[in-house]
């Protein structure tokens, strides 16, 4: 397990992580994930409702839990790799045109290329 940041980890592809993270949030933007959250609550509302025993309380409630840790880890990855990329295209931008105020179109400008198409790699 390595604590670096998504973007600096380096490599041709990306991890199995990375692949699970875009997967996940993939299917977390879906309407079928909305209506499973819809479906969760929904549950825990007919359970506090009903007065049902507090073994089911306790399930709704540590369902919702997992559900909200789960999703905010999440968040917070795809946050750190977007904003990861922004940076470094803004820092390719920004070196590419201080190589065409030179006159000396070179490096920076392969570099503005690759980092434009970088979402395929984080």
């Amino acid at each position: 397990m390595t604590l670096q940041h998504p973007a600096d980890r380096g490599g041709a592809g990306r991890g199995r992580f990375e692949r699970l993270a875009e997967s996940v949030s993939t299917l977390t933007s879906s309407p079928a994930f909305f209506v499973f959250c819809l479906a969760l609550v929904a549950f825990t509302v007919a359970v506090h409702i009903a007065g049902i025993a507090t073994e089911w309380l306790l399930l709704a409630g540590g369902s919702m839990t997992a559900v909200t840790l789960l999703l905010l880890a999440l968040l917070k990855n795809s946050e750190l790799r977007a904003e990861r990329a922004i940076q470094r295209k803004l820092d390719a931008i920004a070196a590419a045109l201080l190589e065409a105020q030179e006159g000396e179109p070179g490096k920076a400008h392969e570099n503005l290329r690759k980092v434009i198409r970088m979402e395929d790699e984080i």
